[in-house]
């Protein structure tokens, strides 16, 4: 090991008090590692500065609502972050189904305002590379729109992925949200970036989610998360949810407003194809 370098297998020891037996010595992130008696655990590095913060506040936060599932978080410090590794399976119908009970349950379990991060938490947080504020609000679409929508409008103009004068339709879309964003509802516990990656098919039939970006939000933006980028049997998914806590009228048709928010984040990270599919869904947001 190179003078005060740390890989996974040694972050994992010192943070669980175990010494490992497997694994661990690549500089890869996430990494398995095998503890003593057999254990195997996922060891995560954060560069960012609060990204692990974030993501053990953010799976604690989720755990605590007894809904979803979530690995459990057995050690981390300001870079590392060791949890359990979930053994994955097919998906199932029935699992997807029981899936989507539990993520009508966990975003019943709410969250004091829209925008608020999970307990211990930083404001400063991360949905995937990108940074991600989480400055609490009480009006959904005001609140959309200035730290959801805006923000990485102007992050993707910056680096060349929109074009100045594009940045106007996302900017008629916030104007107009108060009348496209349906029933105003109470902020719900999100997990905030649950795309089909996230969503781990538990061999025992269980669904945990992993790499939460978590906040107060609207229950609708974790709903369109999910169709973004397409998940297993997410028509059984849907109808769980629905059986549990059926969403608004017209939810379907708002889809595109809540998918801005993640389109627009991967224009800034990932280029102009995304760009344009966020125009795209801007603009089909003001046909209505």
């Amino acid at each position: 090991m190179t003078k005060g370098y740390e890989g996974p297998g040694e972050a994992a020891a010192r943070l669980t008090g175990r010494p490992v037996v497997a694994g661990g010595t690549a500089s890869g992130s996430p990494a398995e590692v095998t503890l003593a008696g057999g254990t195997p655990v996922m060891v995560k590095r954060g560069d960012a500065p609060g990204a692990v913060r974030a993501e053990v506040a953010g799976l604690r936060w989720l755990a605590a609502a007894d809904a979803v599932r979530v690995p459990e978080v057995l050690g981390h410090d300001e870079r590392w972050m060791v949890t359990e590794r979930v053994p994955t399976g097919p998906a199932d119908p029935g699992a997807a189904m029981r899936f989507g009970q539990a993520l009508a349950a966990l975003h019943a379990a709410g969250a004091p305002r829209f925008g608020t991060p999970p307990p211990d938490g930083p404001e400063d947080a991360y949905i995937g590379l990108a940074p991600m504020r989480n400055v609490p609000g009480t009006d959904w679409p005001a609140w959309y729109a200035e730290h959801r929508v805006l923000p990485y409008v102007r992050g993707a103009v910056d680096r060349g992925t929109l074009r100045p004068a594009e940045a106007t339709v996302f900017e008629r879309v916030c104007e107009r949200l108060p009348d496209l964003a349906g029933p105003a509802e109470p902020p719900a516990r999100l997990h905030g970036d649950l795309w089909n990656g996230n969503v781990l098919w538990g061999a025992d039939g269980v669904v945990r989610l992993i790499d939460p970006a978590a906040h107060g939000g609207h229950r609708e933006t974790d709903l369109a998360m999910l169709r973004l980028f397409g998940c297993p049997h997410l028509e059984r998914v849907l109808a769980g949810y629905e059986e549990a806590a059926p969403p608004a009228e017209g939810w379907r048709e708002r889809v595109g407003v809540h998918q801005l928010f993640p389109l627009l984040v991967h224009a800034v990270l990932f280029g102009r194809g995304y760009a344009e599919r966020a125009l795209e869904a801007a603009r089909d947001a003001l046909a209505r």
